[in-house]
């Protein structure tokens, strides 16, 4: 039988699919198809941490449905967050589908499959427990070089807008041996780049070691043969060791991308989200993060119109924005979910609010982005070759150290010889709105 995969949402929901699809595939012996015209089950594993998250997650079942109508689909499984959330609204309102199994059975879809194929709807969402490691069932569906590696799941935060505990449980941190061994299965199998997730990466550990234990990750991969970056994401800015500071800079392997969330700078808005850092201290750190490491590259997601944010309170988030000039910013509009503190909340924000402060600071960052971008050229920098492009006559695309998979733009190159996977030397030559381009460096292709 053949089966499609639809993964919506984060990188996390799609270390999940890669196990779900790996179970089917090496278990029960599904083939896997990128049609849906072609599949007999559509395995849908969505998101539901906002309203446009889980929006695009409803339209896309119903989208799928169609193909159960009039096509050959006959099955279809819902997973991941939004079937975690509401599974019972699902399997009840939406006819067409067939099972529901939630973010902590995912090592029941193999009972689950059977059930389905069996004629029987079902509903997999009790338990919150799961945890995979480095004996589960996976199949890559990133480039072959690179890899997402989830260390821990769930979360022991209960900052006040976020759903994130109710559909993934309390943090559960993986061994660093489980972890060492599952990136030695991956770098023997051409994986070049890992990339460490979790809700928070910098909490790894403190419910196994008792510690904070990240820089213990770092130093261990750095010692596995055949991987040759290493990026983490999710740095709660709370959990920043200089211990953590100071890993990240003198390991090698280690890109010096520091991901971290602050979502806000206001000190009212951060005590109202349940951050516990005040916003003077969080803009110590990132201070000394550049002091540090000065050639860092730091991203970070902000959140607008949250309840109770004055035009003071986003006028001192948009002036540190302009001050700091980060790498990368990601800019949300506060999304009020049920289930949290936040819904409930006196003073929510006007929606036209929340739109034109999006678009204030999006703007500026996206001034910001060019100003840096430019400050590349005439440079040679390390690229990594991620595939062929389609986007231009620049026949590559690649990312440097600090370019995040699919979030942080690429470089495009104009020579064909390099290979997907291989690390060069490009430079860079001009700017292509937040891409840029640049011709790979003669006779120095390969960097040891």
């Amino acid at each position: 039988m053949k089966l499609a995969l639809i993964s919506l949402g984060c990188s996390k929901n799609l270390v999940d699919s890669e196990n779900l699809i790996g179970i089917m595939v090496n278990k029960k012996g599904f083939e896997i198809t990128a049609e849906i015209e072609e599949a007999d089950v559509a395995l849908i594993n969505t998101c539901g941490f906002i309203g446009d998250a889980k929006e695009e997650s409803i339209q896309t079942i119903l989208e799928i449905a169609e193909h159960k109508r009039d096509g050959n689909l006959k099955k279809i499984i819902v997973a991941g967050c939004l079937a975690q959330r509401y599974a019972e609204e699902i399997i009840n309102e939406m006819p067409e589908v067939d099972a529901v199994i939630g973010t902590g059975e995912i090592d029941k879809i193999e009972e689950v499959v059977d059930e389905v194929l069996a004629g029987r709807k079902i509903i997999k969402s009790e338990s919150l427990e799961f945890l995979a490691n480095s004996k589960t069932e996976r199949i890559l569906t990133t480039h072959p070089h690179t890899a997402y590696l989830k260390i821990a799941e769930g979360c022991n935060r209960r900052c006040t807008y976020c759903i994130i505990p109710k559909l993934r449980g309390n943090l559960r941190s993986r061994s660093i041996e489980d972890i060492v061994e599952e990136a030695e299965r991956l770098a023997a199998g051409g994986v070049r780049e890992i990339n460490l997730l979790a809700q928070e990466t910098t909490e790894y550990g403190i419910d196994l070691y008792k510690k904070k234990a990240l820089p213990d990750v770092l130093r261990a991969l750095s010692k596995v043969d055949g991987i040759e970056w290493i990026r983490t994401y999710y740095m709660f800015p709370n959990s920043i060791t200089d211990e953590l500071i100071e890993t990240m800079k003198e390991e090698e392997k280690v890109c010096k991308y520091f991901d971290v969330p602050v979502q806000h700078v206001a000190d009212s808005v951060l005590r109202n989200m349940g951050r516990a850092k005040t916003g003077q201290q969080i803009k110590d750190l990132l201070y000394k993060i550049r002091k540090k490491v000065p050639d860092a590259t730091i991203r970070t997601t902000v959140i607008v119109g949250f309840p109770g944010e004055t035009e003071e309170d986003f006028i001192e988030l948009k002036d540190f924005v302009e001050e700091f000039k980060f790498d990368y910013v990601g800019v949300f509009k506060y999304s009020r979910e049920e289930d949290t503190v936040a819904h409930d909340m006196d003073e929510q924000i006007d929606e036209d609010i929340k739109h034109r402060r999006w678009v204030e600071l999006t703007n500026l960052q996206s001034e910001i982005a060019e100003m840096k971008n430019k400050e590349f050229i005439g440079k040679t920098i390390e690229v990594m070759i991620d595939a062929v492009s389609s986007e231009s006559e620049y026949m590559l695309e690649g990312r440097t150290r600090g370019q995040a998979l699919e979030i942080d733009g690429k470089i495009l190159t104009n020579d064909g010889t390099a290979k997907q996977g291989e690390i060069v030397k490009v430079k860079i030559e001009q700017n292509f709105d937040y891409d840029l381009l640049g011709a790979i460096v003669e006779n120095e292709n390969t960097v040891d």
